[in-house]
């Protein structure tokens, strides 16, 4: 009588999930590097484009990790800040974006996005303990908070964030709104549209994309305010550290009424 194998259900299960494993691992890391070469050849900016699609890259691998393979993987024994050491090491090899042809403009105006990066200091919540982070300037004298052109093909607060993650190498959670300013470029004949918005941060990365050619530093409200010297930012600054009072005071209140 001849004899028929038959795979084990439990098996067949076992080699699938495998595969989709080694599938996710395969995307995960090689995704931001493969995928600037389909465009490489098709544009005239090679440079600019693959910074960009590089980036898209890594965040699209970023958010896949924390989704799908983080839970797969890790138990508690295992440190959770793994692949995203790797990530960060990876950032430092991704150029940030140049050029003006995806810039936004409203009626001449230019319009930049930027963020001002803060902490509390020893984790309180006293306004004297308030820590903001500025990053020295590309171009001249002085430090400044984080900023840059937002572009057709992300969200204001994308916009915001990525700027944040190039020129200052921290990453946390992009907060509200906190105006809008007019102000003239310095090196053009035109006005600038410049919005604000706090970034509460979570982690500092250890490698960035401008990290050579820009320092940080974390320092007071009232310092921040000495050395910056654009009126607009200080003038957002002064915005956040209002709001801020507003929250804690609203906090000591629904504290006092329990």
């Amino acid at each position: 009588m001849r004899f028929i194998y038959k795979q084990p259900l439990w098996l067949s299960h076992a080699i699938i999930h495998v595969c989709c494993f080694f599938l996710l691992i395969f995307f995960f890391f090689f995704y931001p590097l493969i995928l600037p070469l389909f465009h490489f050849a098709n544009t005239t900016t090679p440079t600019t484009r693959t910074s960009k699609t590089s980036v898209m890259g890594l965040f699209l691998s970023r958010n896949l990790a924390c989704k799908f393979i983080y839970p797969f993987l890790f138990s508690k024994r295992v440190s959770k800040d793994l692949f995203p050491k790797q990530l960060e090491n990876m950032m430092s090899l991704v150029s940030p974006r140049t050029g003006r042809h995806l810039q936004r403009y409203d009626q001449g105006c230019r319009q930049v996005v930027g963020c001002i990066p803060y902490r509390y200091k020893n984790n309180g919540t006293k306004d004297k303990e308030l820590e903001v982070l500025v990053i020295s300037a590309q171009k001249g004298h002085g430090m400044q908070f984080p900023k840059g052109g937002w572009e057709i093909d992300e969200s204001m607060e994308q916009a915001a964030l990525r700027e944040t993650v190039e020129e200052a190498g921290v990453i946390g959670s992009v907060e509200s709104n906190l105006g809008k300013w007019y102000y003239k470029s310095k090196r053009q004949p035109i006005m600038h549209e410049g919005y604000m918005f706090p970034l509460l941060v979570k982690k500092e990365l250890d490698n960035w994309p401008e990290m050579n050619t820009r320092k940080r530093r974390w320092m007071t409200v009232t310092e921040a305010k000495e050395i910056c010297p654009y009126t607009w930012m200080k003038e957002a600054l002064d915005v956040l550290v209002m709001r801020q009072n507003q929250l804690h005071s609203k906090k000591d209140v629904d504290m006092c009424r329990l």
